[in-house]
């Protein structure tokens, strides 16, 4: 009966402690339930349109003004001003009236004539990616069109069959899988959602550590009590009073908040649920494992709040994991996030089953166990300490 005892004691104790302080309370509850939704919110247009632009054109011609027209009539472009240099265009752009410049060079009709290539020159502000991708596609799709329309004008003789064919020899169609608005949104936040629920269990439990060494003079985590002489016992307690809390807060995030804004959810809740227990108990164990790290109770902030962009990097879902260094997707596999991201996109995105994700599964199960160890250890050591000073 000892066991459950210690297990129960330090359980109670730990939940009391997370709802009787008030900056645990904001990263468990409050944290958890404005962050998904401020993200999700934020990307919830998926596209931009009528990203408003400049136009400078060199060429004043018949074709160039048909390429501005047939450029703005698209949904991504409201072209705005119509410069007579780059330098009155560039002062629109500085002062952020326009977020793009579409140059035309003064020998653009002349080399379409010629039967030559054309250029014109596009310039985006890159500090808004969405803009720079409505822009860009809209240019290439109106040059694109136009190219083939230049090509059929040549074929003095052919039947509409050959037009045709020489327009476009090859018929393309471009089906966007599991992302069908081609939107930032249904990529990119499911593994916000992750990293939300990782993050906010390194602040919550960072900040009760720090808070357990700011009040003894012994800067130790354990009060002296007969419950928390065995590590397993204490690392098993705590986690059980963190579990319950994020499995509520974990609904909400994961279902709740996707189906409040539309997202994609093609997986089965159940494939769901069952993939994300492991995630859950991996991110409980590893962040009372770090938690040793918090010698103070803001030290948290200082230690994980700027791990979150790099975290994303690696994980492969923002940037390719081919593109990344090998030695950093190693990496990556240190933390429940990366294969959280993985197994959840996986699943709850493309319709995959938990027999399709078993890699992240037993990663996570790996984890698990890693830093189970690791927390035991850490809590021995520290016990250790405690009865030196004691």
């Amino acid at each position: 009966m000892g066991f459950w005892t210690d297990i129960y004691y330090v359980f109670k104790r730990e939940f009391y402690m997370v709802f009787r302080d008030h900056a645990v309370l904001t990263f468990f509850v409050a944290l958890m339930l404005a962050y998904p939704v401020v993200y999700t919110f934020i990307y919830s247009n998926e596209v931009a349109r009528e990203v408003p632009v400049a136009v400078v054109d060199h060429s004043n011609s018949a074709i160039s003004r048909e390429f501005v027209r047939n450029w703005n009539a698209t949904a991504s472009v409201d072209v705005i001003a119509r410069c007579e240099d780059m330098e009155a265009a560039k002062l629109l752009m500085y002062k952020k009236d326009i977020y793009g410049i579409l140059e035309i060079p003064a020998d653009f009709s002349k080399n379409i004539a010629r039967g030559e290539q054309a250029h014109i020159s596009l310039y985006c502000d890159m500090g808004a990616l969405l803009n720079y991708k409505a822009l860009l596609t809209a240019a290439t799709d109106v040059s694109l069109a136009m190219g083939k329309d230049i090509q059929v004008e040549g074929m003095e003789y052919a039947t509409v069959i050959t037009e045709q064919i020489a327009a476009s020899p090859v018929k393309i169609q471009d089906v966007k899988l599991f992302n069908p608005q081609g939107g930032f949104t249904s990529f990119l936040i499911p593994a916000v959602l992750i990293l939300v629920v990782q993050q906010s269990l390194l602040l919550g439990v960072g900040t009760i550590a720090g808070t357990e060494r700011d009040r003894r003079r012994r800067r130790v985590m354990l009060p002296v009590n007969k419950h928390f002489r065995h590590p397993s016992r204490v690392v098993l307690g705590k986690a059980f009073a963190y579990l319950p809390i994020y499995f509520v807060m974990s609904y909400w995030v994961f279902f709740i908040v996707p189906r409040l804004f539309g997202m994609t959810q093609i997986g089965e809740r159940g494939e769901v649920m069952l993939f994300l227990f492991p995630f859950l108990l991996a991110c409980v164990f590893f962040a009372i494992a770090m938690s040793f790290l918090s010698r103070e109770r803001e030290m948290p902030f200082l230690i994980f709040v700027f791990t979150s962009v790099p975290l994303m990097f690696i994980s492969g879902i923002s940037w390719p994991k081919s593109a990344i260094p090998e030695y950093w997707v190693w990496f990556g596999k240190l933390f429940p996030s990366s294969f959280g991201i993985d197994g959840f996109v996986k699943i709850n995105n493309t319709g995959a089953t938990l027999s399709e994700v078993l890699p992240e599964f037993w990663g996570l199960c790996v984890l698990i166990v890693v830093y189970f160890i690791v927390a035991c250890l850490l809590y021995k050591r520290e016990y250790k300490k405690l009865k030196i000073n004691g």
